[in-house]
C-alpha cells in the first residue's frame, strides 16, 4: 500500500489494487491542502470540523463512521468505541478508533483519542502493526499518553504520529512531535516526504517512528 500523510489527522491510503481511502478529512478552515483525487472510502472519527469534511473528498466514496464492523471494497473495518477526552466523553464526545487491513497490514487510525486504552479495546487491537496516533496534546493524548499507547500495542511496527503542531498550525494549542519522540525513545525515521510505501515485508523487527512531512 501507499500511504500519505495530507496533514492533521488525515491520510490517503492506496492499496495495490488502486482502492483509495482517505481518514478524517477537514474542513478549509484547517490550513493544510485537502486530499486530492477521487477515494472509495472516507473514514470518520467523529463529528467535529477538523475530521468529518466528507464534502471535500472526491469521487463518491462510502463513508465508514461508528462502532462495529463491516466491510467495503472489499476492506474489513472494525470501528473500537473510544473518548474524546479523559471524562467518558463529556467534555468532547466520542472518538472511534478504526481498524483495517489493507494488503496484508493490519492499521489503526485512532482519530483524537483522548486516553490510553483499556482492556476491552487492547483486546480489539492486539494484531495492530501500524498505528496513526495523535500526540499533539491538548484536544488529544500528548506524549506520555501516546509513548504508553505504543508501549501496550503487543505486535506494533511502526507508530505514525499525527495532530501535532506544524509550520501549518504553529498557532494552534497542540505541542510539537518532538515531545513524542522524546518520551516515546523508539527509534525513529524521519521520512522527509509525505508518503511510504507499506508492505508486510517492509515493515521493522521492532517497533519504530515514521515522522511523515504533511503533503
Amino acid at each position: 500500500m501507499k500511504l500519505k500523510w495530507i496533514g492533521h489527522a488525515c491520510f490517503r491510503i492506496e492499496s495495490s489494487d488502486g482502492t483509495v481511502i482517505i481518514t478524517d478529512p477537514y474542513e478549509d478552515k484547517v490550513p493544510y491542502k485537502p486530499p486530492k483525487g477521487p477515494a472509495h472510502i472516507v473514514t470518520v472519527s467523529h463529528d467535529h470540523f477538523d475530521h468529518n469534511a466528507v464534502g471535500r473528498v472526491e469521487g463518491a466514496p462510502e463513508v465508514v463512521r461508528g462502532v462495529g464492523e463491516r466491510t467495503v471494497h472489499g476492506i474489513p473495518f472494525r470501528g473500537i468505541s473510544a473518548f474524546h477526552d479523559t471524562k467518558g466523553g463529556r467534555d468532547r464526545g466520542q472518538d472511534v478508533i478504526f481498524k483495517f487491513t489493507v494488503d496484508g497490514v493490519t492499521l489503526a487510525h485512532f482519530g483524537d483519542l483522548g486516553h490510553t486504552l483499556n482492556a476491552e479495546q487492547l483486546k480489539f487491537l492486539s494484531d495492530v502493526e501500524v498505528a496513526l496516533l495523535p500526540v499533539g496534546g491538548h484536544f488529544t493524548i500528548g506524549a506520555r499518553e501516546a509513548s504508553e499507547v505504543v508501549r501496550s500495542l503487543p505486535r506494533l511496527r511502526v507508530a505514525i504520529p499525527m495532530h501535532y503542531r506544524t509550520d501549518a498550525v504553529k498557532d494552534w494549542p497542540i505541542r510539537p512531535v518532538n515531545e513524542f519522540l522524546d518520551e516515546v525513545g523508539l527509534p525513529a525515521k524521519q521520512v522527509k516526504k509525505s508518503e511510504v510505501k507499506i508492505t508486510p515485508e517492509a515493515l521493522p523487527a521492532k517497533k519504530e517512528v515514521w515522522v511523515l512531512d504533511y503533503a
